[in-house]
């Protein structure tokens, strides 16, 4: 989609005009960007992109802010790369956090940036978009590839008896309900649940049961 003369078009999506007007005035540092629409909602945006879709006109890129109202980044992510296959997107937030970096890439992101970035990077991010590879903020890469890395390495180390207890947190039991179905005393049910809370990097049985469902570790 982008023009004859390569210059990648842009449309900008963010519910505060000052950082839209300021990401504007940012992307004309840079003589390949073209800004060609902005909006403030992610289904202002949507709506925004059919008018341009109708005229054929669609933008090359869409950079999008996470945290919007009516409609946040990542859904609207996901509806646009429904409706708009070809049309990139960049996820662009204020902070990074793993679970909104999966989420954004999920919903089909290609990239992820800080809103602090430097022009040179977010040129490099747009760049990136266009030749359909993904570009993500350092700090987002490096979360990403830890929290990869963290579930097979942390279950991994679990044996086959905090397994089995890890099921049954995860099955809504209670230490007692724990040492009554695996036969041994409370004590040892609540050792072996603070050995799996301190492998697993988590502070609560909450957070243990979540991960047993992500990890597909059930009760037999």
């Amino acid at each position: 989609m982008s023009t004859a003369d390569n210059t990648i078009k842009v449309f900008l999506v963010d519910d505060h005009r000052v950082v839209r007007t300021g990401m504007r005035a940012f992307l004309e540092m840079l003589d390949d960007i073209e800004v060609v629409g902005e909006a403030g909602t992610g289904k202002e945006a949507l709506d925004r992109l059919a008018v341009l879709d109708h005229s054929d006109e669609l933008p090359d890129v869409v950079l999008m802010d996470l945290m919007m109202p009516v409609m946040d980044g990542i859904a609207a992510t996901r509806e646009l790369k429904a409706r708009f296959p070809a049309v990139e997107v960049i996820a662009v937030t204020s902070f990074v956090e793993e679970k909104k970096v999966r989420a954004a890439l999920e919903a089909g992101a290609t990239g992820y940036l800080l809103k602090d970035a430097e022009a040179d990077e977010v040129g490099r991010a747009l760049r990136a978009a266009v030749r359909g590879e993904v570009h993500l903020d350092p700090a987002a890469a490096r979360q990403l590839a830890a929290a990869m890395r963290a579930p097979v390495t942390a279950t991994a180390s679990l044996t086959p008896r905090e397994r089995e207890v890890l099921a049954l947190i995860a099955d809504g039991r209670s230490n007692r309900q724990i040492a009554t179905a695996l036969s041994v005393s409370e004590r040892t049910a609540r050792t072996h649940v603070s050995n799996i809370l301190a492998k697993l990097g988590l502070s609560s049985r909450t957070q243990a049961a979540l991960w047993a469902a992500r990890e597909g570790i059930t009760p037999s």
